[in-house]
């Protein structure tokens, strides 16, 4: 069943007041000592690429029909083949969005761009390895030395029941809006059915068994079909990158989760239960089948699987099913990440405990995998 809501908003105030309302949910401070969300220093994607603009090691060049998006993919290791377009008006940028002005959003799997075309600015979410997902923005406007600047303002929704009370990612399923004028829908990833999944969504890809609520279009010329994508650097919105940016979102704000109640002292009690959730959506405990063959239009999932780390079988844990469910493995390849391996080491040793007991029966090939990976983790 979906956890379907009215609105999906929360303030950076408001956080410590969630977690101490639900245990799904940070029960500390972001000014705690152990967190300083605020002031700590930052070692995410954005943050490196800042730096190297203001040093001069690295320059953007600005394309005059979409700013500094093209050269901002590449400077971010980013994959063009990645883009989704969205039409829900729930960006900083939403009096701009349309069905037929849609905000394109690239990633990969620690960082993600949002565009609309002729927008003021770019919108980055960066994942910084200890600190979780701080936000970014930079100014459309050709610049001998653009820079990049933190933006706050994302947190009022970024910052909610469903990133777990911390600084996250969501992926929204968003119906008509209400009489208030609110955004009907909420956070999804695959524990959802399809059926609620994908609302104001383009979806692109030659087979789509099940739309959801998305607009689907399974016939070339792809989005040309809806409206002009000619300004778009793609004419898709993969239907697979979709699904692996949905189950990724949640992923990267279960880590910071862990992460955060480890480093401010949470118990053992409280630690073990986060741990338990933690590798029930790592290992795709819950989620909800396919009902039929996927495939995306843009090559995305060719680059996605050519990523990833294979072990002395040429097993990777960035294999796709799309068949009955996303993964080949039952193991999230988010456990690769260097947010995962920045956890403490007491959160990282429980995790691992829990997930050799849950693999050795569930999905055998996927603990050997890990072995591989990370042996000093997983003996």
């Amino acid at each position: 069943m979906v956890r379907w809501l009215v609105r999906v908003a929360a303030s950076l105030a408001a956080a410590a007041c969630l977690g101490a309302q639900g245990r799904e949910a940070f029960s500390g401070s972001f000014k705690n000592p152990s967190i300083a969300y605020e002031t700590s220093p930052l070692n995410d994607a954005a943050t490196r690429l800042d730096q190297q603009l203001a040093n001069g090691s690295k320059r953007l060049q600005f394309d005059a029909a979409r700013g500094y998006l093209p050269s901002m993919l590449q400077a971010l290791s980013i994959p063009i083949e990645s883009q989704v377009a969205v039409f829900s008006q729930t960006s900083l940028q939403a009096k701009l969005i349309s069905a037929h002005h849609p905000r394109a959003v690239y990633f990969n799997d620690h960082v993600a761009v949002g565009w609309v075309p002729n927008a003021d600015e770019l919108e980055i979410a960066a994942q910084d390895p200890v600190q979780g997902v701080v936000f970014y923005r930079l100014e459309q406007k050709e610049s001998q030395t653009p820079r990049l600047e933190r933006s706050r303002e994302c947190l009022r929704c970024h910052v909610a029941w469903e990133t777990l009370a911390v600084p996250g990612f969501l992926v929204l399923s968003t119906g008509p809006d209400d009489a208030a004028g609110y955004a009907t829908g909420g956070a999804v990833d695959g524990r959802d059915e399809i059926g609620t999944r994908w609302g104001k969504w383009y979806i692109t890809g030659p087979q789509i068994p099940k739309a959801g609520l998305g607009t689907a279009i399974t016939s070339a010329p792809w989005l040309a079909n809806a409206f002009d994508a000619r300004t778009y650097l793609s004419p898709h919105s993969d239907v697979v990158a979709l699904m692996v940016l949905e189950h990724q979102a949640r992923a990267i704000n279960l880590i910071t989760y862990l992460g955060w109640e480890t480093r401010i002292g949470a118990s053992d009690a409280r630690l073990d239960s986060i741990v338990d959730s933690f590798v029930d959506y790592f290992t795709f405990a819950d989620e909800a089948p396919l009902p039929g063959r996927y495939a995306g239009s843009s090559g995305f999932a060719a680059t996605f699987q050519a990523a990833g780390r294979r072990d002395g079988r040429g097993r990777s844990l960035r294999e796709l099913d799309l068949e009955t469910r996303l993964m080949k493995y039952r193991c999230s390849y988010m456990i690769d990440s260097a947010a995962f391996d920045a956890l403490p080491a007491r959160a990282r040793q429980k995790v691992a405990a829990r997930m050799t007991t849950v693999l050795r029966d569930r999905d055998p090939a996927a603990l050997e995998i890990l072995r591989s990976s990370k042996p000093d983790l997983f003996k």
